[in-house]
Order: structure tokens, then sequence, then C-alpha cells
């Protein structure tokens, strides 16, 4: 009978070899459940955006820098092993397991239609990893645009002829767009835009990202960034 089973055996072996985290290793219900594990039991030492506090990042270039190349039960046994801080290995397998499948969505690694098990972590090689792909623009969604910095009534400040806002992400670096992108016809009524100095800015083509929100009279951006793109908005 050992025989027999020793040909299907190393043909499974060979088909793990071959996995990647990019495969679909894990199910987004189990990535959502292992997000609210993270959130009570990881976030002291990790943060909720994976970016390291008392701990090492769990996401980008340190997570690849650590465990690309490696078999992913590395990381599932760095991990069942170690958190959380104060009660190393006192969750249960299936927490470390969702847990896993949490950060891997955060790096960018898509769902599939199975969970991740004990048994299907050892055999899948971690890779460098990528960006999540952005949210559609919607009601508070994080956006940039360009447009025209220009004076309304009372104290209010607006971004006229506006581009049409698309998703950003709050912990990239602001990247300035090139002069020549192009303007719109969208209107934004500008919050808290006398922290930018806006007065020396009026009439300049300028590059926003903030908070979107949509009023039933207009819609509004909060600021987190203001940069000039070109002294006029002619272009």
């Amino acid at each position: 009978m050992a025989v027999a089973l020793a040909p299907v055996s190393a043909r499974a072996q060979s088909t793990a070899e071959g996995k990647t985290v990019a495969d679909g290793i894990y199910s987004d219900i189990q990535a959502t459940r292992g997000q609210q594990f993270y959130e009570s039991s990881c976030v002291r030492c990790h943060r909720s955006d994976l970016s390291g506090a008392e701990g090492p990042p769990l996401r980008g270039d340190r997570f690849s820098k650590d465990y690309a190349g490696k078999d992913l039960k590395v990381f599932y046994d760095k991990v069942a092993n170690t958190m959380p801080g104060a009660a190393p290995a006192s969750l249960s397998e299936n927490v470390y397991l969702d847990i896993v499948a949490h950060v891997l969505r955060e790096n960018g690694f898509p769902a599939g239609a199975s969970e991740l098990t004990r048994d299907s972590v050892a055999g899948v090689r971690v890779m460098a990893s990528r960006p999540k792909p952005l949210p559609p623009v919607e009601d508070f969604s994080y956006v940039e645009a360009v447009g025209c910095l220009t004076a309304g009534p009372g104290d209010a400040w607006l971004l006229t002829n506006a581009s049409e806002p698309t998703s950003a992400r709050a912990e990239q670096p602001v990247a300035t767009p090139p002069p020549d992108k192009a303007l719109g016809s969208g209107t934004f009524r500008l919050l808290d835009a006398r922290a930018y100095n806006p007065g020396a800015r009026q009439g300049h083509k300028v590059y926003v990202r903030g908070l979107l929100v949509k009023m039933p009279s207009e819609s509004r951006m909060t600021i987190s960034a203001l940069e000039t793109v070109a002294g006029s908005c002619g272009s």
C-alpha cells in the first residue's frame, strides 16, 4: 500500500512547491476574520496599517526583505511562536492562520476560493509584496486631483476646473504631477485651506490630496497635501 501511494505523494509535493502567495491561497472571508484578530492582538506592536511600532513592519519593503523567497511556513511559525508579544503562542492555530491571511491581503496578494490551512501553509513561496489595488472613488474616499485655486464667497477657497478625483494612498509620499496634467470641470470646496497660505497661490494650478466629502449641494475635500503645479492655471 505504501508503494502505491508514494507516486501520488511525490506529485502533490511537486505541485505544492510550485505555489506562491500570489496564487490565491487564502479566502477573503478568512482575511477579514484575520483583520479582527489582528486588531485585537497585534496592533500595539505592529499598528493597524502593519507599518510597525514596537514590532517590525509586516508589509512593504521590510516584509519583502525578511520573507521573500522563503516558504510561507517560516512566516507562519514566526507569527505563531512570537505573537502577541505579551503572550506568545497563546492564540489558536486557526487564529494565526487567519492573521497570516490578513497580512497577505495587506501586502497585495489576491484571495482565492479556499482558506489557508496548517497543511497548505507549507510549500508556498513568499514573493515581494505588491501594492493593494486602490479602491473605487466614493464618498469619504482618500483622493487626489489637480485644479485652479480660486477664492470663493466669504472665506471659502475652491478647487475649480478640477480633474476627476482618483484614489490615492495616504502612506505614499506626495509626488506633485507634471504641469501639463489635464484639468477638468469639477469644483470642490477646500476645507481648512487657510493653513496652506492660499492667498499666495490664488490662480495657481495646484495638486490637492485629501478626503472627498460629498454633500447634497456641493463636493468638498479636506486637505492633507496642497502643492503648486504651475504658477498659472492656463495649462
